[in-house]
């Protein structure tokens, strides 16, 4: 077993029923150094009352294992994910607000970065709805090019800490698109090479930020389109709308697959 320590960054405001069941998937993953970093907006409905008992019980059968939070307004989801990498001490990290598809993804994700010496990792995906069936997956492979309208999945995304130290964390005045244009960032000069498992790693749940209606998707396309051409891409428009249709495309083939 590995000896790098993995640090989950978990966002939560005002919905403690839905935290547990994010840190009961964290729990059932079999890789023992583990941090878990919660990062709360200032929540009134329990949530506080849970993390205290969390960092109590969390470490049980796993000494290796611990919890650290806070609980204080921020300015939306990615202020929050900025708090929780600065927090973090793992030598990988990523974002987990759903939960994984089963208990070795982890220890998948560790042992592949380590054999290929890669900078990070990232997977397949599955959008579900409350009965947790597929409602849209993402298998965007590993052979394609930001330029090509392909991204990973940023809930599969874990990267070594050393990235963050060296592109900085994500832009707070997006609203949605701060994930993409964070990856754009740090995967456009071709420095930073990533692992690909191809399996589904993250089973999410549908009707999050970036998932939310049409208005979210017109904010998305408008969001990418700039954080392409901040970092200076050219054919911005194209590009953005390749990304639209693959993203079309595989609500189609969840729908067949139905």
């Amino acid at each position: 077993m590995s000896d790098k320590k993995i640090s989950i960054i978990t966002t939560t405001y005002q919905d403690v029923d839905h935290l547990k069941k994010v840190v009961d998937g964290i729990q059932k993953q079999d890789y023992p150094r583990l941090e878990l970093v919660i990062v709360d907006g200032g929540s009134t409905d329990g949530t506080v009352e849970y993390l205290k008992e969390l960092e109590k019980s969390f470490s049980y059968g796993w000494p290796e294992r611990e919890v650290k939070w806070i609980s204080e307004k921020d300015s939306g989801i990615y202020d929050a994910l900025n708090k929780g990498i600065r927090m973090a001490t793992g030598d990988i990290i990523g974002p987990m607000f759903d939960k994984f598809s089963y208990p070795q993804v982890l220890s998948d994700m560790v042992s592949i970065i380590e054999k290929e010496k890669t900078d990070g990792v990232h997977g397949d995906l599955y959008y579900v709805d409350e009965e947790d069936n597929p409602v849209r997956e993402w298998r965007m492979g590993n052979q394609k090019t930001i330029r090509d309208g392909w991204m990973p999945a940023h809930p599969t995304l874990y990267l070594k800490k050393e990235v963050y130290d060296q592109y900085g964390v994500y832009k707070t005045d997006y609203k949605i698109a701060a994930d993409y244009e964070y990856m754009i960032r740090i995967l456009k000069d071709g420095q930073i090479k990533l692992s690909y498992i191809p399996d589904v790693l993250v089973n999410m749940f549908y009707g999050g930020t970036s998932t939310g209606g049409l208005k979210n998707y017109i904010r998305s396309f408008r969001e990418g389109k700039r954080a392409l051409e901040e970092n200076q891409i050219k054919g911005a428009l194209w590009i953005t709308v390749k990304r639209t249709m693959i993203v079309l495309w595989q609500f189609v083939k969840a729908k067949k697959s139905d």
